[in-house]
């Protein structure tokens, strides 16, 4: 049976998928994305520099406007272990934040004024799912 997105909700951190299922999670990803305005997006990662390369990647792969990091956060490079980044593509920034006790994934929070029913969280996703 085929991992489906509904299948991650609830997990600490993402799975580790062989390069079909890979290519299912992103198949069945892209129309709920399509339905959706904009998005916020959380990297649980080993390292800071590890979050902000998996949102780079989301930003490539995606064809996202590369959000900025916010002058409040310390950078990337500054965090050597586990880390949380949150992006908001509203605002167009991301911050980053060391913290224990996280999995690794990616979480992507669709949003949408006009189709409320569209907005859904999906993840935790693998961080190299957009390499």
């Amino acid at each position: 049976m085929a991992l489906s997105l509904n299948d991650l909700r609830g997990l600490r951190t993402a799975p580790t998928l062989s390069a079909s299922e890979r290519q299912e999670l992103r198949a069945a990803l892209q129309p709920r994305m399509a339905a959706c305005d904009w998005f916020t997006i959380g990297v649980m990662a080993p390292s800071g520099p590890a979050a902000a390369t998996a949102l780079h990647a989301c930003e490539a792969a995606l064809g996202w406007q590369p959000l900025e990091l916010d002058p409040a956060s310390p950078l990337p490079s500054a965090i050597e272990g586990s880390s949380f980044l949150k992006g908001n593509q509203n605002t167009g920034r991301f911050q980053l934040r060391p913290e224990t006790g996280l999995g690794n994934g990616v979480l992507i929070t669709g949003h949408s004024v006009a189709n409320p029913d569209a907005e859904d969280t999906w993840g935790p996703l693998p961080l190299d799912l957009f390499d």
